[in-house]
């Protein structure tokens, strides 16, 4: 199929009256109320002036009707800005001032921050079967070069210009049918939907996925720990998380007087956005009573590149061979090599983004050619042909001379007991890096940074070994999860000289 919406339309030929989506507020659609809600906000959009290749800003948290939006354009060929509603009102700005979209639609209902923009926009209330949002609208301008794009994806940062990443129908198509095969969803599958569609990974992993496979996706507007815990006791079955959810959830539990979950309908857990430590993932397979699968990908390859498929009690940390239909080689020419060893990891593939829209020369540093991708993460594979990362490039940590990778200092923090999870970033001082750890533990652990640094002595090298380390019981994380790296200095300023 070349189109996403051609996925719907292939379960409500055959199966319409099925359960497709769940929220938080109580929406219960089967895959033919999915279709007609996305039917009615379709001629909505139409009627506000939406064209093909015109773009339409989604912000939003998850929800049933956040769904509709995507589906509603797709029948439009226009093109969904997919942006979370946490977004400060001058992130937004950028966004807008550089993607010019002909609409923004806000998912209020279940977000109050939605609403706040709503407000700050003058959004007017629309409401129909595709259920209560508001609606902004500005001047009509399509473009061509956004011919058969199906989204653009903006990704983290707020420095520097925009980078709209444009992913294709065809990537989408390739990252979600992928996705489905890789955890053998199914038809009587109940996947927790609480990654955010409007990150890659929530959008084509999970939801361009299960409704290709036809499961059910329970939608989640914020994650917490105890909701996760609730659903997977209650009759989830597929649960992909980042390992900061995984750690949260684990932890709650501890405080519940639990080490183990005991889902009786739990069958698939994956892990991504971050390597894993041998421990960790022992722990967390404890935890689960299943193997915990883990992969690598980014916005700009709509999917995972690679991914394992271990088997219950395997020692593998890596994130697995390449996905079927993937090429993946390692480039260490920046180190005199020859293609093998430590280097940057190329991707190629069906679902390597078009480009960054409006964006060429971000596009040309990215793209070769050839299509293959500069992904910017370092890496190595084995003798088994598993992919490796160790770390961002721009992330890695020169001190004294020597190359410190981030995840390997996180590794050794991370198996402390009372740790939740942590992140290690370099600073410039005195004319070298020093390595900077910050560490979240429970609110009322004595964890000290003194006894820390001892349990972290007996398991690094002394050039790896973190010359600063800031304690707090949370640390500063996008609405994936994932810890924001960029935001430490400034959150823990306090505390650092």
């Amino acid at each position: 199929m070349a189109r996403v919406e051609a996925f719907l339309a292939q379960q409500v030929a055959t199966r319409p009256a099925a359960l497709a989506i769940t929220d938080s507020i109580g929406t219960r659609w089967c895959f033919a109320d999915l279709d007609a809600a996305s039917d009615a906000l379709a001629e909505l959009f139409r009627d506000a002036g939406v064209a093909a290749n015109d773009r339409v800003l989604m912000l939003s948290e998850n929800c049933a009707s956040a769904v509709a939006v995507l589906f509603a354009c797709w029948k439009l060929d226009a093109v969904v800005i997919p942006v979370n509603a946490r977004q400060t009102e001058s992130e937004l700005n950028r966004i807008l001032d550089h993607a010019t979209p002909v609409a923004i639609v806000m998912t209020t209902a279940v977000s109050t921050d939605a609403g706040i923009h709503a407000a700050r926009l003058g959004a007017r209330e629309v409401s129909g079967d595709f259920g209560t949002l508001h609606m902004a609208s500005f001047r009509s301008n399509p473009d061509a070069d956004l011919h058969d794009v199906a989204v653009l994806l903006y990704t983290t940062g707020t420095t520097g210009d925009p980078k709209g990443v444009m992913l294709t129908h065809g990537n989408m198509c390739f990252g979600g049918t992928a996705s489905s095969n890789l955890r053998e969803m199914r038809t009587d599958d109940v996947i927790y939907g609480v990654l955010p569609l409007t990150h890659v990974f929530g959008l084509v992993s999970v939801i361009t996925g299960a409704i290709y496979a036809g499961a059910t996706v329970q939608q989640e507007a914020r994650f917490s720990a105890k909701s996760l815990y609730d659903a997977v006791m209650a009759g989830v079955t597929i649960l992909p998380a980042v390992p900061q959810m995984h750690a949260l959830v684990m932890q709650y539990s501890k405080e519940q007087g639990l080490t183990e979950l005991g889902s009786p309908s739990l069958r698939y857990v994956s892990s991504g956005g971050a390597p894993l430590d041998p421990a960790w993932k022992r722990k967390a397979e404890a935890f689960y009573g299943l193997p915990l699968q883990n992969g690598f990908g980014m916005t700009e390859t709509a999917s995972g590149a690679s991914a394992t498929r271990n088997p219950p009690g395997s020692p593998d940390i890596s994130v697995g061979p390449k996905t079927p239909g993937t090429e993946i080689r390692i480039d260490d020419a920046a180190s005199g090599g020859n293609g093998a060893g430590t280097g940057e990891v190329l991707v190629r593939g069906p679902h390597v983004m078009k480009g960054y829209y409006r964006n060429p020369s971000e596009t040309e540093k990215a793209l070769s050619p050839d299509g293959w991708l500069r992904t910017g993460d370092l890496g190595m594979i084995d003798d088994n042909g598993h992919l490796h990362i160790l770390g961002r490039s721009k992330e890695l940590i020169i001190h004294g001379g020597f190359n410190v990778y981030p995840p390997e200092v996180e590794a050794a923090l991370n198996d402390h007991p009372q740790v939740i999870q942590s992140a290690v970033i370099g600073r410039m001082k005195d004319g070298d890096e020093e390595v900077l750890a910050f560490v979240q533990i429970a609110d009322g652990d004595s964890l000290e940074p003194e006894e820390l640094r001892r349990f972290v002595g007996e398991r690094l090298v002394g050039y790896k070994r973190p010359s600063r380390i800031v304690m707090g019981t949370s640390l500063p994380a996008a609405p994936t999860g994932k810890i924001l790296k960029h935001k430490l200095l400034e959150a823990f300023a306090d505390q650092l000289d």
